[in-house]
Formats: structure tokens, C-alpha cells, sequence
């Protein structure tokens, strides 16, 4: 193996030739509950390289595996050979004028793809439920569907044109004419096989039939024979054989998909039914109607996400036996949708309901609506124990068998002891989705899973001739099944196309195509108790929705990749072993580069902040120095922060001499461009004033980094900007000795660090007058410390907040020339405030900008001065979506606006002072 990584090392950057232990088990973990451990992980950047590695592999005779974003729920994405990553420069995306295609990389995740579509009105077909982290590769390597799309938008039905590179080194473009000719010419054999497949099948009138029948419902089992009965030409033949194939036929390096609409107007209603049946006899008459989605909830599922804020109140009443249906219906226009909603509401008027159905309109009651069937997987996650998995299985039944499967399923749970399990899924398309919980680590209960399983895939092949996989791809889970569902011809079939197009097995072996009855039951991938530091640790179902959100992804670890690393340290741990290389490694990987931004929970289905995590392990992994030398700096802040400012002076002069690059080579990157100076002691303050009382804390990095001008300060500016609407700020006494315990709490002082809140809390109620008077902060970090510690028990604001509720109503504002830039910060982020600082923005410009691939700039407080490469790494694609003519930036924090001046050469400022630009006199009098 070694000599294989050498050649890949002569091939790649070094950088992206991966073999340390610790990322090596972190790639080995995908969405599914199998783990194998990639030998080497090579990223790949452009078609080229895919080819070289895949020829390397080949000449050393390893397997090789594709992996996008490893949302995949059945280990069709890991390998104990060559896992090859697909990296950003495979991300491409190119809209055709009108919307109608669009031509896709395989590292685009699908909801950037529809963000950058939905200006035109349109979308991808595709729409499972992982599309915010899911990329196309995977979308289209497991033809993947959800629950609007159907069979009519998926892949294979909205294919126009796809590019596959494969395991002997040729290529081949459906959507360039010279590339089929010249395809067509070098692999005649293969395309004059593939049409005498297709010319057998047709002529045994009984497996065609077949064949058009399994496809009438979601199929994902096996490859898609349905290409041989619906296409003539080979080429069609071949490219929608690749659709669903998971990495076991070639590498997709380009989709072009037909798009669809995307329609603005919605309308969603969840119904109560009395039991199973109503419901799916339901379904049956709305299939027919103008409905977009209707999903199925069972009992259990609507019990297990009862007791969530603003779930309905029926949820806690309801009868055993009881159903729901999820109805959407959507339009063009509003008078369109009022049409549609009468005809279902027309339909429904058919069936017994448990109460009268009431369609919304409004895009929130519509998202809390689906928080009730998206809470529902996640539910049973969150309360599983340590130690154990959640397991979603997909299977698919004609319509009118919907209900008797259901019952016949839930009957299965009972008799193997699986009674937490719940049913819910996609009821049109007769798709539904069970959830259940599993321990792998003892022996009788994988005897248990194995004995349940075979009697769910014997259930639904012989008495419902249904779909073993739906829509999540066949992958280890289901290989061993593929014959039993399709019959012994039909997999003849299937084992041959792999031959033809991979004769050596190289690519993803074992996946879709496995002789191994037990294949199912192997690789089984432990899942230790981990949470003793932070116990919703243990909750983690590794399916990678938090990945997209993390600035640290791509450069060392992923939430959940930390997750996997601390889950293999601890089982280390209690076993006695010693954590060796894995464990050094982690704690640059795992700790210090890790933001502690906490936006991996906004996307996380069971809610981790795995920041809270790294928060709790760099506690416990403090010397006793340093947590005294924390201890001196609480104590004593106003000198540490006078510190902070020598040093800062120090940093400028040394710049002067040196120059700004090569300060910044000699402190590893600590020392930016663009650095603020420091901001002299003592010098917040505001004068007594009528108007309304509001107190004014100004924080931490506002006081240490200042303005070329004294006028131009933070403080200076958030004050002169509220007396400017009408408020007497009050800035409360001593503040040099004051902190939030933000700057404590991220590097794992929660002690510290609660004691500088319980201090800021005593000032500010004094200030206040006990909450009388609303307090606004200045950065949004030390705004959520603060809203997060005081629970409501004073009126806290962050400057964002405030300014837009209480500010903008009373500026008069002219807004400026040019095109603004805006940054939304983590913080800011989770406290919701997109909307807001985005409107802020629009009234002091006519164009703004808030780069879409921009999440957390990664500076986490000090992090961008300590590991600046966090920084540069997360705002590397900034820089695209930076509109010509821009002259700065606006955020929310002053460390991030260090960092992304930086990073941008333009100068970031807080939003206020994009408010006290527009909102001068002589603003005030154009405005009048």
C-alpha cells in the first residue's frame, strides 16, 4: 500500500493524499451504521485526477470508492481501499438562460443548486431529504427522490445529459455529439452488448412486463433495468444505467438535468385520521387530485414529537390506531392555489377525520407544520440509548397495499421486540420509512435484526411485491436482497451489466452486487458512549446534515467527524488502550480548529452543538497554569485588556518597520492586514441627555480595537447613532472590568466564565433598574453569551436586534452609492437575524450583498489570531461573491470583521456605522 500512496503523492498535492488514522476513521463513517477503514483518502479536484487515481488503484489492485457529501444511508460510501473524495473544484454549476437545464458538477450540494435556480422559478426534481448537505454526485449515484418528487422528477426522469468517466480510463458525454461518436467508435463491444440486453429483455415478454411494473412505484434496488425497456439507443441506455448505480459502474463527473417549477404559492394542513386504513384510502382519491406531497405519520410518530414546542395540541390526545396525513398543494398565483385547495378539500370531504382540515397559507405555520414530519426520524434518535443505533429502512407498496403493509410492519416490530419503532414517509408514491433503534455491540442482538429483517424483505417481496429500497439506494444493506426482490434472471442481468462496465470489480465491490447473504450483518460500526464532558454527544446519528454549515469542514474535521474521533477516544479510553497518533492529532484537528460557532446545531436533526463539545474538552484538558492564568485574567481585566492594547501597539509599530506581510509571516499569521489600532482606556462614555433611557454595553473587542479617529470608535459611533433616534444611552460605570465570559467560555473556562456574566448581569440590572430599560450589546457573540445566561431575566438586545426594531423607525435615512457587502455572522446567525440585518442594509442601499457560501468566518474569538488558517479557510469563497464597485463590508463582530478585512482587502465595520453614514444631518435633511 505504501507504494501506492507514494504514486498518489507523485499525482496529488500532498496536502490531499490523506493517511493519518485519525481522518482515515472519520472518512470511514458515512450516514449508514457501517464503518470501514479507507487505507488512503485521496481528494480530487477535476476529471483528470479522478482518472489518475482510479488508474493507480487499478495498477496496485485496490478497490476504489466515491464519496460526495456521505449522507448515505446504506455504506454505499466507505471502503477499507481508496476512498476518493470529490473536492471543491468538481462543485461547478452553469444555468442555462431561460432555467429550463442546468449543467452540475458532482460536488454541488443540491440546495446550493436550487438557491442559485430559484431567481428563475425553478429547481432540481430530485428533493430527498438531505438536500442541504447532499451533493449531486450522491443524488444521482442513488437516484434519490423525497417528498415532492416522486418517479416523474428524479434523476432518471429529468436526466438531459450526463458525463462518466470510467474504470479502464474512457469517457463519455451524452451531451456533446463528439465525444458519443467518438465513444461509440472505441467502445462498440460495450454499447452492441448493451443493445442486445435491452433486444433479450424486450423479447421475454414476462421480465419486460416486470420490469415496467416495479418501476410504476420507487425503486432503488439493484441497477436501473428500467433503462432497457425505455430507451433504444445505447448511449440512453448506458447513462440511465449510470442513475442509481452508487459508484459500482463509473464516476458521474457532470449532470444536466431538466429542471421543474418551483412555485411560490403554498398551501400545507395536517389531518387527523381515526386509524391506518382511512388514511391510505385517502391517499388512493388525493393521488389523483392537485396535491404535491402527502405524507404519512403513524401514531407512534405523531407520540414521539408530541410533547415539541408548538407541535398541535391534538397530537397529545389522540387515539392509539390514529394517522395523519401532511397535505402540500402549490400554484403559480394565489387564485390558483385557492382552486387547488378547494378540490382537495373536496376530496377529503370523502373520508372520516378526526377534525375538520385547515389548509395555511403562511410560510411559518407551513414550516412549523413540517417541523412535525421532519421531527419525527430525529425523535426516536434523540432518546435511543448510549450505546446504540438508529436504523431508517425505505420500502415501497402499490398505493391501494399501503395500509395492510403498514399494520402487517407494525406487527413485525411487535413480535421482535422493536416497540419504539415508527412508520412515516412519502404515502403518495406508497413510500414509507420505518425507524427503529439498535444495539450492534451484542451478539443476540444482531441475531435479532437479522431475524427481523429477513421477515420484513420476505413481507414485502412475497405478499407486496414491493421495493426493498425506495429511494435511499441499495448500498451493503440491501445487496444481499437485490435477487430476492427481482428474481434470478433480472439479477443475471444486473451481475453482468457490472461485469461489462467493471470487469476487475475495482469500483465500490460489495455495493449493490453481493453474493454475501450476510453481507449486511458485516462492517457493523460501533457507536460507544461518548457524552460524559457534553451528553447529547451520544445522539449524534453521524448523517452529516451539519457538515455545510462548519468552517472547519474540508480543512481538518467536520462536527461529525469530531464526533466519530472523540467517539473512538473515549471507547480507547475505557478499554485501556492508549490513544496513540489518533489522539495527538485531535487536538489540533479536534480542538483547535474547531470555531465553537455552534451553527453545526442549527442544521443538526437532533440539535448537537458540537462546539459545546470541544468547549467542554478543552476544559478538561487545561493545565493547572493555564486555568490560573484564566483565573488572574477574570479577576483582573481591565489590566488584561490593557495588555491587549500594548500588545496591539506594539504589533503596529513592529509593522511599520517590518511592513504588514512579513509581520505576518513572523507571527504565524496572527498579525492581519487592515489590524485595528487600539482603542486608548476609558474613553466610552455618553453625556446626559433627554430622551428614552436605553443602557449601552459597550464590549470587550470594541474597547481594545479603535478607529483612526476617536469619532470613528464603536462606542462612539453605537452612541452618537441612538442619541441620533432619540435615545439617552447610559453606559454603565467600571466597564473596563467587565465582560460577557464569552472570551472564557471558548476556551473550555465555564466557570470563569459564568462568573464574569453573574458580574455583568449585577451591573446591568442596576443600569437597567432591574429590566426597565432595554441593554443593548455591541457584538452579537457576547449578545447570545448574555441572552443565553440570563434567560430572559433582563431585556437584552444585540445590536442588530435592537436597531432594527427600535432604530430604524426613527432614522431618517439617505441611502449611499454603490453596492454594500454584508456579513452575517454565526452568532447573529443563530439568534436569527438574517432577515433583519439584511433590511438594515436595504435602507442604507439600494444593492446588498450576503454571500450565500459564506457561513461562520472561523476567526471563533481568537481563533483567527491563533489559527489563522481556520479564517482563511472558511471565507475562501468570499471572494467570488464580492460585486464589483463594493467598498466595504457591514457585520455584527468586531473579530470577524478583522478577519474578513483581511481576507478581502475591504474594510469591515460594524452595521452601525452604515446607519450613522445614512443617518448624518444632512442625511436627515435629504430624507425630509
Amino acid at each position: 500500500m505504501s507504494a501506492l500512496i507514494e504514486a498518489l503523492r507523485r499525482r496529488l498535492p500532498a496536502g490531499r493524499v490523506i493517511t493519518d488514522e485519525l481522518r482515515r476513521l472519520a472518512y470511514g463513517t458515512d450516514g449508514s451504521f457501517y464503518r470501514l477503514i479507507p487505507e488512503v483518502v485521496a481528494v480530487v479536484d477535476d476529471e483528470d485526477e479522478v482518472r489518475d487515481v482510479v488508474g493507480l488503484a487499478r495498477q496496485f489492485r485496490r478497490p476504489v470508492t466515491f464519496r460526495a457529501a456521505g449522507t448515505s444511508l446504506c455504506g454505499q460510501a466507505v471502503t477499507d481501499g481508496v476512498l476518493v473524495l470529490l473536492g471543491e473544484g468538481l462543485a461547478s454549476c452553469r444555468i442555462a438562460a431561460d432555467g429550463a437545464t442546468v449543467e452540475v458538477g458532482p460536488a454541488i450540494v443540491g440546495a446550493e443548486v436550487n438557491r442559485r435556480l430559484a431567481p428563475l422559478g425553478r429547481k432540481i426534481g430530485p428533493d430527498p431529504a438531505s438536500i442541504n448537505a447532499a451533493k449531486i454526485g450522491g443524488i444521482a449515484a442513488n437516484n434519490s427522490s423525497g417528498m415532492c418528487c416522486g418517479t416523474a422528477q428524479n434523476s432518471y426522469n429529468t436526466l438531459a445529459a450526463i458525463r462518466v468517466l470510467f474504470a479502464d480510463g474512457s469517457l463519455l458525454d451524452t451531451g456533446d455529439e463528439a465525444s458519443v461518436a467518438e465513444f461509440r467508435d472505441s467502445r462498440a463491444a460495450l454499447l452492441e452488448r448493451l443493445a442486445a440486453l435491452a433486444a433479450e429483455v424486450r423479447a421475454d415478454t414476462e421480465l419486460a412486463a416486470r420490469i415496467r411494473s416495479k418501476y410504476k412505484i420507487k425503486n432503488t434496488t439493484g441497477y436501473s433495468l428500467n433503462a432497457l425497456v425505455d430507451f433504444d439507443d445505447p448511449v440512453d441506455i448506458l447513462a440511465h444505467l449510470m442513475i442509481g448505480s452508487e459508484g459500482t459502474l463509473g464516476f458521474i463527473s457532470l449532470v444536466t438535468y431538466r429542471t421543474v417549477p418551483e412555485y411560490a404559492h403554498k398551501a400545507s394542513a395536517l389531518v387527523f385520521f381515526p386509524d391506518m386504513e382511512s388514511a391510505c384510502r385517502a391517499v388512493a382519491g388525493l393521488k389523483a387530485g392537485p396535491v404535491d406531497a402527502v405524507e404519512l405519520l403513524d401514531r407512534a410518530s405523531l407520540r414521539a414529537v408530541a410533547d415539541k414546542p408548538g407541535m398541535p395540541p391534538l397530537l397529545l390526545t389522540l387515539a392509539d390506531g390514529a394517522t395523519a396525513l401532511l397535505i402540500e398543494t402549490r400554484a403559480p398565483s394565489a387564485p390558483g392555489l385557492g382552486e387547488r385547495v378547494a378540490a382537495v378539500l373536496a376530496e377529503l370531504a370523502n373520508h372520516p377525520l378526526l377534525e375538520p382540515p385547515a389548509f395555511t397559507t403562511d410560510p411559518a405555520e407551513i414550516d412549523r407544520l413540517w417541523h412535525v414530519r421532519k421531527g419525527t426520524f430525529p425523535a426516536v434518535g434523540a432518546v435511543r440509548k448510549p450505546g446504540t443505533t438508529v436504523i431508517i429502512e425505505d420500502v415501497a407498496v402499490a398505493v391501494p397495499d399501503l395500509a395492510a403493509c403498514c399494520l402487517d410492519l407494525q406487527r413485525l416490530f411487535a413480535k421482535h421486540g422493536y416497540h419504539e419503532a415508527i412508520i412515516f414517509g412519502h404515502a403518495l408514491e406508497g413510500n414509507v420509512h420505518f425507524v427503529f433503534t439498535q444495539d450492534f455491540g451484542i451478539e443476540s442482538e444482531v441475531a435479532r435484526y437479522a431475524a427481523f429483517m429477513d421477515e420484513v424483505c420476505a413481507l414485502l417481496v412475497e405478499k407486496y411485491d414491493g421495493s426493498l429500497k425506495a429511494e435511499h439506494g441499495t448500498g451493503r444493506n440491501m445487496a444481499p436482497f437485490v435477487e430476492l426482490e427481482w428474481g434470478a434472471r433480472a439479477y443475471a442481468l444486473m451481475k453482468e451489466i457490472k461485469r461489462l462496465f467493471d470487469p476487475e470489480d475495482l469500483l465500490n465491490p460489495g455495493v449493490v452486487i453481493n453474493d454475501d447473504a450476510r453481507a449486511h450483518l458485516r462492517h457493523l460500526k460501533p457507536m460507544p458512549a461518548a457524552g460524559a464532558l457534553y451528553a447529547p454527544v451520544d445522539r449524534c446519528i453521524e448523517c452529516g446534515f451539519c457538515e455545510p454549515q462548519c468552517p472547519s469542514h474540508g480543512l481538518t474535521l467536520s462536527p461529525r467527524q469530531r464526533i466519530v474521533g472523540w467517539r473512538e477516544l473515549a471507547r480507547r479510553e475505557a478499554a485501556g488502550e492508549d490513544a496513540g497518533e489518533l489522539g495527538r492529532d485531535y487536538l489540533y484537528m479536534g480542538l483547535d480548529t474547531c470555531a465553537t460557532c455552534g451553527l453545526c446545531a442549527t442544521a443538526c436533526p437532533v440539535g448537537i452543538e458540537t462546539g459545546a463539545l470541544t468547549r467542554a474538552v478543552r476544559g478538561e484538558k487545561l493545565s493547572t497554569v493555564a486555568r490560573k492564568l484564566g483565573q488572574v485574567a477574570a479577576n483582573h481585566f481591565g489590566a488584561t485588556q490593557a495588555l491587549a492594547r500594548t500588545a496591539l501597539k506594539a504589533g503596529h509599530v513592529a509593522e511599520s518597520v517590518v511592513g504588514t506581510q512579513l509581520l505576518a509571516r513572523l507571527t504565524g499569521g496572527a498579525w492581519k492586514a487592515g489590524m485595528p489600532r487600539p482603542q486608548p482606556p476609558g474613553r466610552v462614555s455618553a453625556r446626559a441627555g433627554a430622551g428614552d433611557k436605553v443602557v449601552y454595553f459597550p464590549t470587550c473587542a470594541g474597547r481594545i480595537f479603535g478607529a483612526d479617529t476617536p469619532e470613528a470608535a464603536l462606542s462612539a459611533t453605537v452612541i452618537r447613532v441612538l442619541e441620533r433616534a432619540g435615545y439617552a444611552p447610559v453606559v454603565p460605570e467600571g466597564v473596563d472590568a467587565l465582560c460577557c465570559g464569552q472570551s472564557f467560555v471558548s476556551k473550555g473556562m465555564a466557570e470563569d466564565a459564568d462568573r464574569k456574566s453573574a458580574e455583568l448581569e449585577a451591573v446591568l440590572r442596576r443600569a437597567s433598574e432591574d429590566g426597565r430599560h432595554p441593554i443593548v450589546l455591541d457584538a452579537s457573540a457576547c449578545s447570545l453569551r448574555m441572552k443565553t445566561f440570563l434567560a430572559e431575566r433582563l431585556p437584552v438586545y444585540d445590536l442588530v436586534e435592537f436597531a432594527h426594531d427600535a432604530l430604524l423607525p426613527r432614522l431618517m435615512l439617505a441611502k449611499k452609492a454603490g453596492p454594500v457587502l454584508i456579513h452575517l455572522n454565526c452568532s447573529a446567525r443563530r439568534m436569527g437575524f438574517e432577515d433583519k440585518l439584511t433590511k438594515l442594509a436595504r435602507a442604507c442601499a439600494d444593492e446588498v450583498t450576503l454571500p450565500a457560501q459564506v457561513k461562520c468566518c472561523g476567526f471563533g474569538g481568537d481563533r483567527g489570531f491563533v489559527v489563522p488558517e481556520l479564517n482563511a479557510h472558511a471565507l475562501r469563497k468570499l471572494h467570488a461573491e464580492v460585486p464589483a464597485g463594493c467598498c466595504g463590508g457591514y457585520s455584527s463582530n468586531q473579530t470577524c470583521e478583522i478577519g474578513l478585512t483581511a481576507a478581502t482587502g475591504l474594510p469591515y465595520r460594524s452595521i452601525v456605522h452604515l446607519l450613522d453614514e445614512c443617518s448624518t444631518e444632512a442625511a436627515r435633511l435629504a430624507a425630509c
